[in-house]
């Protein structure tokens, strides 16, 4: 009997925040079937046998290298059979009720092709997980010291959909991958996350496929989920650093490149160089004012 939801938690050396989210999903009463699959990308830690020894009902899919999040997250899809499939980052809690919410709210709105709940920071503070696609004007302006002088510019607000509450559910152009729900018709017809992305953008192109097959994304406050961000990624900043922007690259190439204006399309790529070299420098000054690591 297939479950209504299958869990996919794709893990990368996170021992201890993976029994955390484990914990807060397999330690509830669902009202609804949920299956837990945890995809392990080759981690170093004791990830693996931690899930076998405190989890036995979870179901584990060892991957024998770091496939990045896009195929990591597909190549576990065999052993997920949920009517919606969530995937999860392992660095969250998940509150209760949440996946119950989830699921309910794709029940009743067939048109929803892509469910996604509220995200919220460790201190409890608001996590813009939902929103509009990106475009140039957020490119110049979010995370660039273009956007440092001018923090309230409108592509920054417009992109993060910052002037409204989150307490009523919405549709959105896309929500963030750390917690994605999908209806499986939806999955099957986009095949999943697009393996080209090793990681970034995959869940902004995956939403935008799901627009373009007609169903709508929705945004579901009633379903909380606290989320720790970038606690794999903060490992290796240089090395993700290069992929997010390897990411943006091709994800406009995919969708945009053909109705940007001649005249803009010799400045992307000294753009997302100049933008990589920014956030780079940033990050060595920062370690360097922090000093040696004890």
């Amino acid at each position: 009997m297939p479950h209504d939801l299958s869990v996919v938690i794709l893990n990368w050396n996170t021992c201890a925040d993976l029994r955390k989210c484990l914990a807060s999903i397999l330690g509830q009463t669902w009202i609804s079937a949920v299956q837990v699959v945890v995809a392990d990308n080759a981690s170093e830690d004791e990830s693996r046998s931690m899930v076998a020894a405190e989890f036995p009902g979870a179901v584990l899919c060892v991957h024998t290298s770091n496939l990045g999040f896009a195929t990591g997250n597909n190549r576990a899809l065999p052993h997920a059979d949920g009517r919606y499939v969530l995937f999860l980052n392992p660095d969250t809690i998940v509150t209760d009720g949440a996946l119950d919410a989830l699921v309910a709210y794709a029940d009743a709105h067939p048109e929803a092709g892509i469910v996604g709940p509220k995200l919220l920071n460790a201190d409890g503070s608001l996590q813009f997980s939902c929103r509009a696609f990106p475009d140039l004007g957020a490119g110049f302006f979010r995370n660039t010291p273009l956007g440092r002088l001018f923090p309230k510019n409108r592509f920054t607000s417009d992109y993060l959909m910052s002037d409204w509450d989150h307490d009523v559910p919405r549709t959105v152009d896309w929500v963030s991958g750390a917690a994605l729900m999908i209806r499986r018709d939806a999955l099957e017809r986009t095949q999943g996350f697009d393996e080209g992305f090793f990681m970034y953008c995959e869940d902004v192109d995956l939403c935008y496929r799901v627009h373009s097959l007609g169903h709508l994304v929705q945004y579901v406050p009633d379903a909380v989920i606290y989320h720790l961000i970038g606690r794999s990624s903060d490992r290796v900043p240089t090395r993700m650093t290069y992929e997010f922007h390897r990411s943006m690259y091709r994800f406009y190439r995919k969708h945009y490149a053909a109705q940007t204006p001649i005249w803009i399309r010799p400045l992307i790529v000294p753009g997302l160089v100049a933008r990589a070299s920014g956030r780079l420098i940033r990050y060595k000054v920062k370690n360097l004012l922090r000093g040696p690591r004890k």
